[in-house]
């Protein structure tokens, strides 16, 4: 095989624009996993021949390197040996061939075909629905549960507790691994651990043994979770993925509000057992289909098996991928993942305020899990008839993302074009959750209105459509905010956001019940309104300042 010619780097920015080809004092800009993780528009390189001389680069990074107190670039070639970049001489790897995308080059996701686009953004979309579902299927049979056990309501609410638990803490386990080895790995290894630990919930009489299961599963069903929107990002550029975002979001809402449903009806019409085994039945063909038709999305990993390829082709060594040359082990990558999530956390202002408002919008829709029971409950409704009530929420949800959601894009593709097809101020993405903010605790000062024995049920049951409108108009605007503010660390952003709203759902069972008993049905639903009322202005002040609160961050962008 003839040597390959090489190409300076052409960058295709995420609005599918090409850029002029990057100066050498630009070119030290190519992606690197320690700043844009596995959740962001990187590694979307593209040069006429597939490959880059990284010499020219090497003495930019070098010197780069130089102004980060001295630190060391360390880099292994993939047969296993080991180089030092020495930051002080300005040594360079001369030799190193990056593997770059070519122009349209159809094993890019990005430039596959759009039926096997949307069957890979449908995969992942099924696998987080049925996460959802798991979360919160049991809610229909608590009461049954908690007495074949010998235990209390308050005490079974735990089954749902330690498995959202696992929901936050499973992505700071999981990120790391899909960064290492790419996403359809992770998403079947995940699942299938997943369906195992589903069975022994199936037969046990052990509390104990269901308490440690659970955490098991929800652990690994953090494996699609936080996945399913890089896998979106994988296969679409930012200006095609607003309605998929919506689309996805909605059904991650919806899957938890048909869990009270399905739950309850098996409850009444064959006992609460079954709520497992329909669940176990799931997993296992959900795993099936997936692990049958489920690729591989993850630009990272695809470049590193062409290089491989090339390598065993040519026989020269020097072929590898930006991530390759890097070498990152694994524990670095997880040392990084699990301690830049508390950094954003708890030192940027942005972070802190749209996590504490998803905080608020995970945990309402968790608090109604229980708070729906015990307000029903009193006008006589049964566990089959619960469930029912809560496609009120689902009605509002479907209403947001097939109006609202459309809407709120347009706006955002106008404003696009208006800057000439140039990336916008991420605040374009608030209007909707500026509007939601303001339906939010309407809807809920309407349930703590009419929630209470002597007022019809109606009304209670009617404020569950505005709740979940805005319920999903929030998320879906705070977490893209969030994404684009923070868009070099959109993966330690997102799993903070994960961790922090996840600790605060898992905490609604151990509460609510109790506060619902202590001060009643409508200053239990006002407490949740005045909460909504504070976090209201939240959007508006970002809308209007947030660029300058960027400006002074020395993380967003």
């Amino acid at each position: 095989m003839s040597a390959p010619a090489f190409d300076r780097l052409e960058r295709t920015i995420s609005h599918g624009v090409l850029q002029r080809p990057l100066s050498t004092d630009e070119e030290m800009t190519f992606p690197q996993l320690t700043q844009a993780g596995p959740h962001t528009d990187a590694y979307q390189e593209t040069s006429p021949t597939g490959l880059v001389l990284a010499r020219e680069a090497e003495a930019d990074v070098a010197a780069a390197v130089r102004t980060r107190s001295q630190t060391t670039l360390v880099s292994r070639s993939p047969t296993g040996g080991k180089g030092i970049v020495d930051a002080e001489k300005g040594a360079r790897l001369d030799d190193a061939k990056l593997v770059t995308w070519l122009p349209n080059d159809p094993e890019n996701p990005r430039n596959w075909s759009t039926k096997k686009k949307w069957l890979q953004t449908f995969l992942p979309t099924i696998l987080c629905f049925e996460s959802g579902l798991a979360s919160s299927i049991i809610t229909g049979g608590i009461p049954e549960m908690g007495e074949h056990f010998g235990v209390s309501e308050l005490v079974a609410g735990l089954t749902v507790c330690v498995f959202v638990v696992g929901f936050g803490l499973g992505p700071l386990l999981l990120s790391p691994l899909s960064e290492m080895y790419g996403r359809k790995i992770v998403y079947i290894v995940s699942m299938f651990l997943f369906f195992i630990f589903t069975l022994p919930e199936c037969v046990t009489d052990s509390f104990a043994v269901l308490i440690v299961f659970r955490f098991l599963a929800g652990c690994s069903c953090a494996g699609t979770m936080c996945n399913a929107a890089g896998s979106i990002g994988d296969l679409w550029a930012v200006n095609e993925r607003g309605n998929k975002m919506f689309a996805f979001s909605g059904i991650l809402f919806a899957s938890p509000c048909l869990g009270p449903l399905i739950g309850g009806a098996l409850t009444v019409s064959v006992g609460w057992r079954w709520m497992w085994w329909v669940l176990f039945i799931y997993a296992g063909v959900n795993w099936a289909f997936c692990s049958a038709f489920l690729v591989e999305t993850y630009s990272p990993t695809l470049l590193k098996w062409r290089a491989q390829k090339m390598r065993k082709e040519t026989g020269d060594p020097d072929i590898m991928t930006e991530q390759e040359r890097q070498g990152r082990p694994l524990a670095e990558v997880a040392r990084e993942t699990l301690l830049r999530p508390l950094v954003l956390l708890t030192t940027e202002p942005i972070m802190i305020l749209f996590s504490g408002y998803l905080c608020l919008i995970y945990g309402l829709l968790y608090a109604f899990f229980f708070a729906y029971p015990i307000v029903f409950v009193a006008h006589g409704f049964n566990a089959t008839e619960i469930g029912l009530t809560f496609l009120a929420v689902l009605v509002g949800i479907i209403l947001v993302s097939a109006t609202a959601g459309p809407v709120q894009e347009r706006y955002y593709q106008r404003k696009v074009a208006e800057n000439n097809g140039a990336e916008i101020d991420p605040e374009y993405r608030l209007p909707l959750m500026m509007g939601c903010s303001t339906l939010l605790p309407i809807s809920l000062f309407i349930f703590a209105a009419t929630s209470i024995k002597h007022v019809h049920w109606a009304g209670a049951l009617v404020s569950g459509i505005p709740f979940g409108f805005a319920l999903v108009g929030i998320y879906v605007s705070a977490n893209t905010y969030i994404a684009c503010a923070f868009s070099q660390y959109s993966a330690s952003a997102m799993a903070a956001k994960t961790l922090a709203r996840s600790m605060v759902g898992a905490s609604m069972p151990m509460w609510i019940p109790p506060l619902y008993a202590s001060i009643g049905h409508f200053w239990s639903g006002a407490l949740f309104a005045f909460l909504a009322v504070a976090m209201l202005p939240i959007p508006f002040i970002f809308f209007k300042y947030g660029a300058q609160v960027r400006a002074r961050s020395k993380l967003a962008t």
